[in-house]
């Protein structure tokens, strides 16, 4: 089911946003809450105390805007403070407020994250807010959010408790939520393994001028059985990647092989979380299908299968542990078991910037021996022979980097030697 406000009635959004917080482990069964303001003025708001994990659309609970309220339950305690976002900022539409283990972090310690640690991140969550601590579910909560609503911050910090955010829809409101998430657990895990190094404004505007350079439009197009079976697996695995957390929706691109150096990749600008076969874009002959903008990496992916006949897909994402190498600088040393080595070999990380169009620095990287770059302060880009094996690599990077950040603590790395890699070079790589 896809997030799409224009069609979906607020019940079945707010129960498709719950449940992709509460699976992501971003809220708990008691915590949270999410509202949609509807154009009668009508709020329809999560439940008090009811679980988060198995909630029904018949659950959602009606606020009309006289105050009447509507539904087998009572509103959530907090509602005080969405009616007062919502009174005093008639341009948010919808809410949330969960209590996801990053945020809270900064929270009992009275920080805020610096969203400059990924290029996406500062124009999807903006300045972020800052809201000192009240009794939960009181008026002076909701008057103490709402002050910062009204200095025009779009997300809150809550001291000692969690975040609130706001957007033009849920799906706005859910992206930035998850983005905002991301990346105060990207901070954290890279402190685990060294400091975090920020984007400076330059770098992200010069990330937000790579919009994909418009290849001109196909005149016509044809849609093959093959075709449409790719599409299929893009979708089924961009979905797999969102609800396992090594995608979120305001990042992420998968491309496969289609004939010769034609291929499919996502869009631009959709939630990963929502992709659609429709929203799939063919390249062919260096032309794109008409009125649809291909990922903003389409010049990459292209140039990529151009020079290496033996890749056939590629993922460029954002998994929350290898994110701690990308912002860190710090060496990703897969040498820890073999399975990790045998599926990647080395993987260098790249500076900020080798992903843009015209520059060659990783074109130069990948090879068969070299299946994925780490990017700085960006992403990871996987290739392989076909999309599972690719998202299987992917898979098993992020496991090695999990390990490495939570070996840290204990002590010092002690690697597979050489002799150990040599011999399983000749095993497996043979």
């Amino acid at each position: 089911m896809n997030l799409d406000t224009k069609i979906m009635h607020p019940r079945d959004q707010v129960i498709l946003a719950i449940s992709r917080i509460y699976q992501r482990g971003l809220t708990t069964t008691s915590g949270g809450n999410i509202s949609v303001i509807d154009d009668n003025g009508d709020i329809w708001v999560t439940p008090s105390a009811i679980d988060k994990g198995s909630l029904r659309r018949s659950d959602i609970v009606c606020v009309r805007k006289d105050g009447t309220v509507e539904g087998r339950h009572k509103p959530s305690s907090e509602f005080p403070f969405h009616r007062a976002i919502y009174k005093c900022r008639p341009d948010i539409k919808a809410i949330i407020h969960a209590h996801p283990p990053g945020l809270v972090a900064f929270s009992i310690v009275r920080q805020i994250p610096d969203t400059n640690v990924i290029p996406q991140a500062k124009n999807i969550c903006g300045p972020i807010g800052y809201a000192p601590y009240a009794l939960p579910g009181s008026e002076d909560l909701g008057n103490s959010i709402a002050e910062e609503f009204k200095k025009n911050y779009n997300a809150v910090i809550m001291e000692n408790h969690g975040t609130v955010v706001g957007g033009s829809d849920l799906q706005d409101a859910f992206g930035r939520f998850e983005t905002l998430e991301f990346c105060g657990r990207t901070i954290i895990h890279g402190k685990t393994i060294g400091e975090p190094v920020y984007l400076t404004d330059e770098k992200i505007h010069e990330f937000e001028e790579q919009i994909p350079h418009l290849q001109p439009e196909l005149e016509k197009v044809e849609y093959p059985s093959d075709e449409r079976e790719i599409r299929e697996s893009i979708v089924k695995i961009v979905r797999r990647a969102c609800e396992q957390g090594l995608m979120i929706s305001s990042y992420g691109t998968v491309s496969v092989r289609w004939r010769d150096n034609d291929f499919l990749i996502t869009p631009t600008n959709v939630s990963r979380w929502d992709i659609t076969r429709k929203d799939i874009v063919q390249i062919k002959d260096e032309k794109r299908e008409p009125g649809k903008l291909p990922s903003r990496a389409v010049w990459l992916h292209q140039e990529i299968y151009k020079k290496n006949p033996h890749i056939n897909s590629i993922i460029l994402t954002q998994p929350p542990y290898i994110m701690a190498f990308s912002v860190t600088g710090q060496k990703f040393d897969v040498r820890t078991i073999p399975e990790s080595w045998i599926f990647l070999q080395d993987v260098p990380v790249m500076k900020f910037g080798s992903q843009f169009r015209g520059d060659r620095r990783i074109l130069e990287t990948i090879d068969e021996n070299t299946p994925a770059v780490i990017i700085a302060n960006d992403s990871v880009l996987v290739t392989g022979d076909k999309i599972l094996n690719t998202f299987d690599r992917l898979e098993v990077a992020e496991f090695s980097a999990k390990s490495l950040t939570m070996s840290n603590p204990l002590g010092n790395l002690s690697p597979i030697n050489e002799a150990q890699i040599e011999d399983l070079r000749k095993k497996f790589l043979a």
